[in-house]
Order: structure tokens, then C-alpha cells, then sequence
């Protein structure tokens, strides 16, 4: 499992083997966040368990990220993070799913989407999200929570 910390509370990464549970849980992690289409999430056998929210998606520019599933994740963050929990969001690499989901979350916390994206690459340096479908998504996302918030 690739893990990278992008702030006290958000980290992303790969997708973690049951085996990598216990080490989330020492990292103070008590949401994962899969963007994966074709993989579900595995049980964790530990207790506590972890909990997990699937959000399945595809990395490709003809099926974007659903704007809704962005959204659903980042009030799942923010609720985890506001009870002291963090958060791993990850997809298979780490470069361009679980990215869309970090900013996301970023953004929800207050970040505009350039000053997401920029922290996001200065602490995971192959991930890519200005790759044109992941950016458009992420400054959507944007847009559409933060117009949500003055109504």
C-alpha cells in the first residue's frame, strides 16, 4: 500500500489489502473512501472497524466522476474529521480518482480548487489532477458545493 500524508487529517493513496487495516488504524484513519468501480471494499475484522464508503467510479474521460459522489464523500469526510477521525481516500494508483475525492475534500475544508490541486501534487508528486477529465471534475465540484453553501 502507497500511502501519502496531505494533511493532518487527509491522506491518499492505494488500495489497501486487509492486512493494511491495522496500519490505517495507527495512522488515526476511521473512514476509507474507495473510488474503485471493480474493486468493493473488504470487510475489516478488526474491532473497532474501520468504516468504509464505496463510491464506485471509472478513471476515464468518457465516464466522468459523478459530481454527487464527490459531494456524498466530502460530507462523509467532513463528518469523520469533525469527530477526530481522518480520512484515506484512495483509488488503484493513487494518481487520478482518489485525487478528485482529496480535493474534494480539500475544497469542503475551505481550500480553492488550484490551492487543492497544488497540495495535492507537492505531497504526492505523480498525482495528477489537472489531467483534463479529473480537473474538470474537481473545479465542478467546486462550483456546485460552493453554491450550495450561500442558498
Amino acid at each position: 500500500m502507497d500511502v501519502s500524508q496531505i494533511t493532518d487529517d487527509l491522506f491518499i493513496g492505494t488500495t489497501p489489502s486487509v492486512s493494511d487495516y491495522e496500519n490505517l488504524r495507527d495512522l488515526g484513519i476511521r473512514l476509507v473512501i474507495n473510488m474503485r468501480w471493480e474493486y468493493r471494499p473488504r470487510p475489516d475484522p478488526h474491532n473497532p472497524a474501520l468504516n468504509f464508503l464505496w463510491l464506485p467510479t471509472f478513471d476515464s474521460p468518457f465516464l466522468p466522476i459523478p459530481i454527487k459522489y464527490l459531494i456524498r464523500g466530502a460530507h462523509a469526510a467532513l463528518e469523520t474529521i469533525s469527530g477526530a477521525g481522518k480520512v484515506y481516500v484512495h483509488c488503484a494508483g493513487g494518481r487520478h480518482r482518489g485525487v478528485a475525492m482529496g480535493a474534494a475534500i480539500l475544497i469542503a475544508l475551505g481550500e480553492d480548487p488550484e490551492s487543492a490541486m497544488d497540495l495535492i501534487q507537492s505531497r504526492r508528486a505523480f498525482a495528477d489532477p489537472r489531467t483534463f477529465y479529473i480537473r474538470s471534475r474537481i473545479l465542478k465540484f467546486s462550483k456546485e458545493w460552493n453554491g450550495n453553501l450561500k442558498k
